[in-house]
């Protein structure tokens, strides 16, 4: 995690195409007085949870799934979430290392009840196909024992992951220099702490660590309440729904300025109204906003990192 805050200040130091704003940073803190509104983790209800193994089996699938939905104006990663969730009590074993295997895309539809192909369907099944393998190579075929491996450390976690995982190497190259960014690394480490309510194998010492989950709808939040000012033309391309392509510096520093401005907010709390606030709990107050506003226009890109 300290890769992922260094790189991403490094960005910000450096960037033209998008400002943090810090005058606005201190309006929204005394807005809310250093108290952010508390949202439950699973506040749609959507999640399957056993309180046991399976549900981590399940948030492992849907994190390596949980990117790009964009492309239909239908889809969302609540079709996502209850369609495995609906699969799993339907059949216990739909999410087992050797099934992950062999799925082919017309099967994963049907997994999900999804009509049509999925927005980057066939990097979404080399992505299961990715899990299935490793977790029956390395960990057993159980996302848990991956996770007990760990040593409740959030931070043994995400790079657990990352090196088990490629498809959860969420990199990237700015101005010739690397940005680590590990959004559904680092997800899967908050729905996990979310899920169990921070007990069982959901505790992680360190889980004040993680950082937010840079996406779609965080950003588009933090333009909304002025946190993130945008380029003339980068507001341009976001307005008009025009693609912005991966890896791209506009892009990089869209990621990165969002994690450092929740940096900002989470340590203008602490400094000004003496509170410890995780960026998980900053992230889910930004995103439920955001998916409660819909209308926010978002940059797009076709990536499987978010």
């Amino acid at each position: 995690m300290d890769e992922v805050r260094t790189t991403t200040a490094w960005v910000v130091s450096r960037a033209s195409h998008v400002k943090v704003d810090s005058l606005e940073i201190e309006k929204v803190v005394d807005d809310i007085q250093g108290s952010i509104p508390k949202v439950e983790w699973d506040f749609e209800g959507i999640h399957y949870f056993d309180n046991g193994p399976l549900t981590v089996q399940y948030l492992f699938v849907l994190d390596a799934l949980n990117f790009c939905f964009w492309p239909d104006k239908d889809l969302s990663y609540d079709h996502l979430a209850s369609g495995l969730k609906e699969a799993l009590e339907n059949d216990k074993s739909a999410l087992d290392a050797d099934r992950l295997q062999n799925y082919t895309g017309p099967q994963l539809r049907e997994l999900l009840k999804w009509p049509r192909p999925l927005p980057l369907e066939d990097e979404r099944v080399r992505l299961l196909h990715e899990v299935g393998l490793e977790l029956e190579r390395s960990f057993e075929g159980e996302a848990a024992n991956l996770v007990k491996s760990c040593g409740n450390s959030a931070v043994s976690l995400v790079a657990l992951i990352a090196r088990h995982f490629p498809g959860f190497r969420d990199h990237s190259l700015y101005k010739g220099h690397q940005v680590f960014l590990y959004k559904r690394a680092q997800i899967f480490v908050a729905d996990l702490w979310g899920a169990f309510k921070g007990q069982g194998i959901g505790d992680f010492y360190d889980i004040n660590t993680i950082t937010i989950f840079a996406d779609y709808i965080v950003p588009a939040v933090l333009r909304q309440i002025g946190v993130l000012k945008y380029s003339s033309d980068l507001s341009s391309y976001i307005d008009s729904s025009k693609e912005i392509i991966p890896g791209s510096e506009e892009e990089v520093e869209i990621r990165a300025c969002s994690i450092q401005a929740v940096e900002k907010i989470r340590e203008l709390i602490r400094s000004k109204f003496g509170k410890q606030v995780l960026s998980i709990e900053i992230d889910l107050w930004l995103w439920s906003y955001g998916v409660q506003n819909s209308s926010l226009p978002y940059h797009r890109t076709l990536s499987v990192y978010y």
